[in-house]
């Protein structure tokens, strides 16, 4: 609230210690630590001749005063980049001189909880690998003690980051390490906080590994104590969007957006795996296979490709709702098996997938195509509200230096104009992926959020080179994404379940907290089972009329409806190739 020339040397001082990592030394929220690099700049302002002896005892002895912000901070770097970018390609330089604010759909509290959620979860991964040394060395004057300014200067440049803070070894004893932070402060680690640094103590370690006085790591805060670990290599996006108008409430495009500027959630085209499933599984409902559909989890050979389960396991015959939960892949082949690849891809193109980025093969069955997080969150968003598409918007209004409002979006309720699917699909859709959420491969869901309206698929691809969950409670979707910028393997344990999934579960326990149960209504069409739900007149969509026996086409007629329970099914001769497809025997 004062001009530059009216800062006083203890303000500059103050000021000056900000730019190295603005929110660990915040003074509002941090004033200890930014105490501590006030007087860092307070020496060298004196060493430097910048100000006399008088001068430098005043500026230490002098309180600063500070004014709280309107708007808590938060975390919201990759949007503003893609509001910036939006802007500028409509107004050009204007966006930079005109003094235009840009509001977007983002709920700070969801901003906040999705970005946090993504961090803890790539770094609580990183803290059980392998110790791949310090991130720098620097050299330290014996002399120096702890607490002096001189010590954290030498981290002056090395970027600090709010969660994991960036620190310079002093001292390295038999079962204790000290460190000093940035802002000057003095952190001992021991026991369980020098695990994963530990071949850095062995008296044998390599350079590389060495961690000695002036070694520059890593540290985290758990609970009261500090923990060393290192800059997780993995990445990693989390989007959140409302099914019904499509706003985003949530966007973190990777780890860090200062080291790395590429989006994940827009930019990353990778496999989706298994969390594509439920769209194939969604084709197979509108062709005759109903949820208790028993079809044959068996070891299956199409020339030289012999694909497998990813627990390794055959089942034998199992109900449709019971594979997607166990996510068994050789259901899924032979359900496009069935179908068809070129007609399954282009019946999942309804949900917005590009077709051509899915393969026309069987490999289709295993999310072997390409997708991006939001495409794959707009996708789910189908079967949340129902089987309406909705377009994901970002920016809600733009307003020049004078206030007026210069663009203005107006979210689109969808509405049956917008149907691609039919709700009675979307539905029993929705009832197989809250039974996985309930007791599948992502039941933690609803054993951690204690509520019956989630719904949802983990997704893991080949050598686990990507690690989805994509779900949903119909009043918000949220679609969770870790991996390699240059795909490798995550880990011969890692899956969708162990990595995605409790990130998606953090951040819904925020973005849920003030939301009611709100299960899927039950549209006309469908009737209960005492398995689940099924429609109630059966479909053939079409597909299976073009199936045939020995190229020989087959007879709707001939084709059974699913049996009453208790009822054998039809086992007319001509559609013994049609059973062999579905049933693999």
């Amino acid at each position: 609230g004062k001009p530059l020339s009216a800062l006083s040397a203890a303000e500059c001082a103050m000021l000056a210690g900000l730019p190295q990592n603005p929110s660990n030394v915040n003074p509002i929220k941090n004033p200890s630590r930014a105490r501590a690099r006030q007087l860092v700049a307070l020496s060298r302002m004196h060493t430097e001749g910048v100000i006399t002896s008088a001068q430098y005892e005043a500026a230490k002895a002098e309180k600063p005063s500070t004014r709280n912000p309107v708007e808590a901070e938060v975390h919201a770097e990759y949007v503003a980049e893609m509001a910036r970018a939006q802007v500028y390609a409509q107004y050009g330089e204007q966006a930079y001189t005109s003094g235009m604010k840009v509001v977007t759909t983002l709920r700070a509290a969801e901003q906040q909880a999705a970005w946090k959620a993504l961090r803890k979860t790539l770094i609580d991964r990183e803290l059980g690998l392998a110790w791949r040394g310090p991130e720098g060395n620097e050299d330290l004057d014996r002399d120096l003690g702890d607490t002096d300014p001189a010590v954290s200067q030498v981290l002056a440049d090395y970027n600090d980051d709010e969660m994991l803070q960036i620190a310079v070894v002093t001292r390295v004893e038999a079962k204790q390490v000290t460190l000093v932070l940035s802002g000057g402060e003095v952190v001992p680690v021991s026991g369980k906080g020098l695990r994963q640094a530990q071949p850095g103590l062995a008296a044998k370690a390599s350079n590389k590994l060495k961690l000695r006085r002036g070694s520059v790591v890593r540290v985290v805060q758990q609970g009261s104590g500090w923990v060393i670990t290192q800059w997780p290599e993995a990445e990693g996006a989390l989007v959140a969007l409302d099914p019904r108008d499509g706003e985003v409430h949530a966007l973190v495009g990777g780890f860090d957006f200062q080291r790395n500027q590429f989006n994940h959630v827009t930019q990353g085209w990778r496999q989706p795996g298994s969390s594509y499933k439920p769209f194939l599984y969604a084709a197979a409902l509108e062709n005759g296979v109903m949820p208790e559909t028993v079809v044959n989890d068996a070891p299956l050979t199409v020339g030289d490709w012999s694909p497998s389960n990813a627990d390794g396991q055959f089942d034998g015959p199992m109900p449709l709702h019971t594979a997607l939960a166990k996510s068994k892949n050789m259901v899924s082949i032979r359900l496009v098996q069935l179908m068809g690849p070129q007609a399954a891809r282009t019946w999942t193109g309804r949900y917005g997938f590009e077709v051509d980025k899915q393969p026309d093969n069987l490999t289709l069955a295993l999310g072997a195509g390409s997708t991006t997080p939001l495409q794959l969150a707009s996708a789910y968003a189908v079967i949340a509200n129902g089987g309406l598409k909705v377009s994901p918007l970002i920016i809600s209004k733009i307003t020049d230096g004078s206030g007026k409002v210069v663009f203005e979006a107006t979210p689109k309720v969808p509405d049956e104009s917008d149907r691609v699917i039919p709700a009675r699909n979307a539905f029993v859709t929705g009832t197989l992926l809250n039974e996985v959420a309930r007791s599948g491969t992502a039941a933690k869901a609803q054993a951690q959020l204690r509520r019956p309206d989630l719904y949802g698929k983990t997704g893991t691809t080949n050598d686990v080179y990507d690690a989805w969950f994509a779900g949903f409670q119909p009043r918000r979707v949220a679609v969770v994404w870790l991996g390699y910028d240059t795909p490798r393997s995550l880990g011969t344990h890692a899956s969708g379940s162990s990595l995605a999934l409790p990130a998606w579960i953090q951040f819904m326990n925020t973005a849920l907290a003030k939301e009611p149960v709100a299960e899927m209504p039950v549209p006309e069409g469908v009737v209960r089972t005492e398995n689940g739900w099924r429609y109630s007149e059966w479909t053939n969509g079409g597909f299976l009329q073009e199936l045939g026996v020995d190229d020989e086409p087959i007879d709707p007629s001939l084709i059974p409806r699913p049996p009453e329970p208790g009822e054998a099914p039809s086992t007319e001769d001509k559609l013994k190739g049609f059973l062999e497809r579905l049933f693999g025997r």
